[in-house]
């Protein structure tokens, strides 16, 4: 039971910090947390979907970003913000939605790595997936972890930093 009311209290602490950030943006709406498990995520994760009912388009696209670049940022404040004075093994992972745009992202970035995964097992040289942020990259490390065959590593600098598929030596 402890568990329960402590996972409703983080819940609705991610919610109440996600919508006085929208408040402070001059883009109020309200915030829905839920527990969720991740297809390129290990265990958990709390998700704050924010309610674009009552956004136009434009609104929805300006806080997504170019590339998902305004959503990462949010998620990568929230994480930080929400994770302070925690201790590292009592760090909660909380994602960021908007109009299903991580679930398709998600649904995205495990086709890219399939093809990826196809190519590297077919020519038996690395793979290079570009443009993604690191967020991105995150998720597809997690991914190929289901491939004992295959290993990967990220390379370069933030922002031409980018992720190498290769079979394992």
């Amino acid at each position: 039971m402890g568990g329960l009311v402590m996972s409703q209290e983080l819940l609705r602490r991610g919610e109440q910090w996600l919508e006085s950030l929208l408040e402070l943006c001059q883009i109020p709406a309200k915030v829905k947390g839920g527990e969720r498990s991740n297809a390129l995520e290990s265990g958990l994760n709390y998700w704050l979907t924010i309610d674009a009912s009552e956004f136009n388009l434009e609104q929805i696209q300006a806080l997504i970003g170019e590339g998902g670049s305004v959503i990462d940022g949010i998620q990568s404040l929230a994480n930080a913000t929400l994770n302070r004075d925690q201790e590292p093994e009592s760090h909660i992972y909380y994602t960021i939605e908007i109009s299903s745009y991580r679930e398709q992202r998600l649904q995205r970035l495990r086709e890219i790595g399939l093809k990826s995964l196809e190519q590297v097992r077919a020519t038996g040289e690395e793979a290079e997936i570009r443009a993604l942020s690191s967020v991105d990259r995150r998720q597809l490390h997690h991914l190929f972890k289901e491939f004992p065959d295959v290993e990967t590593h990220s390379q370069g600098e933030d922002p031409e930093r980018h992720l190498i598929v290769r079979l394992k030596q």
